[in-house]
């Protein structure tokens, strides 16, 4: 189970995040070259960011050219531009396949060359490591954008009996989310749009004068694509002329409050917040990705023997917006930790993602969590996604979800 140590009270009053600041003189500052940036970031200078690490990356924490609340409606109405901290890493080889097919518990051998596929590494116990998007290039080569986590000294301690190379290909990702992606993929690119471009397709198209890779896929579960920058590709060409298309489709730049709210509602897990290598991917509700048909992989006996039920939730908070920690009571006794939370526009409640101490609870049980306004504040579990529970926005499909406000109420 994920624990919480009580931090100092000072310590639970600040944030800490990196900020971009100018050379006082002309000598390098070798310790800099550890938080590497993404290239398009000098679009974010104009509007004071800070940053957070993310897969020994540097992804926009904040920007203030937008609050919380209207970089949520953006992804909902209209369009966002995000350059994120996900790492490709690319494996390659005559046994490539062999090999993922060792380090992810889902059968990678049915992912097919123009397809993605969501992915997750466990260790040995079943603990789970972090998540990721897998794109098939060729027969025998792969691309793995993984969330925050090391699983490069992974990939190289489990490969030394195969023919297979990891190498970083240095590409970097943004993502296009909102209703009018498509719209703006559609004025972006030199010809007819992919055909066929499902959910999770990749394909190549020249954007710019450029190919570039693009995947129908994100973060926020709302239509959208991401574009894969590689070393050859002129960047800022690219970049600008993204950003400056996208304005007049309403797209703005935004940080991580602008999809976290989103992400939460959708219940897209968060790796080192709502998993890591203490819980297993049954206790989080990602078991139906387990292939146990398929051969060896890493964490599989431990996998078969272990509980297959789920202890991970969806929260609504009634007027407040829960503390992460182990805040959720019931009767004044702890029950679970809150591993995710936000404030949601849509809902006009507090949301998060927890992990309950049992599994024999149903929907709707209601809890009193800790928020941060030292008071304790009703809030009711929910199944996850909290609305489009067939995901068919990230499908295109037309939903009848309102994109105004519709406020829950505790039942």
């Amino acid at each position: 189970m994920i624990q919480n140590r009580r931090l100092h009270p000072a310590l639970e009053k600040v944030r800490f995040s990196v900020k971009p600041l100018e050379h006082q003189s002309g000598r390098p500052v070798e310790l800099a070259r550890t938080m590497r940036v993404h290239p398009l970031s000098y679009q974010e200078l104009p509007y004071d960011p800070e940053y957070s690490l993310y897969a020994g990356r540097l992804t926009p924490e904040t920007l203030n050219l937008a609050t919380a609340d209207e970089m949520y409606w953006k992804v909902r109405r209209e369009l966002i531009f995000r350059h994120t901290g996900e790492h490709p890493f690319e494996i390659r080889g005559k046994d490539a396949e062999i090999f993922l097919n060792r380090i992810f518990p889902r059968d990678v051998s049915k992912v097919k060359t123009g397809r993605c596929s969501y992915q997750f590494a466990c260790y040995h116990d079943g603990g789970m490591i972090t998540d990721g998007l897998l794109l098939r290039l060729s027969e025998n080569s792969f691309w793995y954008a993984q969330a925050d986590g090391d699983l490069f000294s992974w990939y190289k301690a489990h490969s030394h009996d195969l023919e297979v190379e990891i190498i970083d290909p240095e590409v970097w990702v943004s993502q296009i989310q909102g209703p009018r992606s498509m719209e703006l993929l559609s004025n972006l690119i030199e010809g007819p749009m992919p055909d066929p471009w499902n959910y999770f397709d990749w394909t190549e198209v020249m954007m710019a004068g450029e190919k570039v890779i693009i995947s129908r896929s994100g973060f926020t579960n709302e239509l959208g694509w991401e574009i894969y920058i590689r070393p050859e590709n002129d960047i800022e060409k690219l970049g600008d002329l993204i950003l400056e298309s996208g304005k007049s489709l309403g797209m703005i730049l935004t940080a991580t409050p602008g999809f976290r709210a989103r992400r939460i509602e959708a219940g897209l897990l968060s790796a080192g917040a709502d998993f890591d290598h203490t819980t297993t991917p049954f206790e989080v509700g990602l078991g139906r990705y387990l292939d146990f048909d398929k051969n060896e992989f890493i964490g599989r006996e431990a996998l078969i023997k272990a509980d297959p039920k789920n202890r991970s939730w969806g929260l609504r908070v009634e007027k407040g917006i829960a503390l992460r920690g182990r805040y959720l009571e019931q009767d004044g006794i702890i029950k679970g930790r809150v591993t995710s939370s936000s404030w949601s526009p849509f809902q006009e409640c507090g949301i998060g993602i927890v992990l309950l101490d049992e599994t024999n609870v149903e929907e709707g049980t209601q809890f009193q969590v800790r928020c941060n306004d030292g008071e304790m504040h009703l809030a009711e579990i929910c199944t996850l996604p909290m609305y489009d529970k067939n995901r068919e926005i990230v499908r295109g499909k037309k939903v009848d979800i309102p994109l105004s406000p519709r406020p829950w109420k505790a039942s």
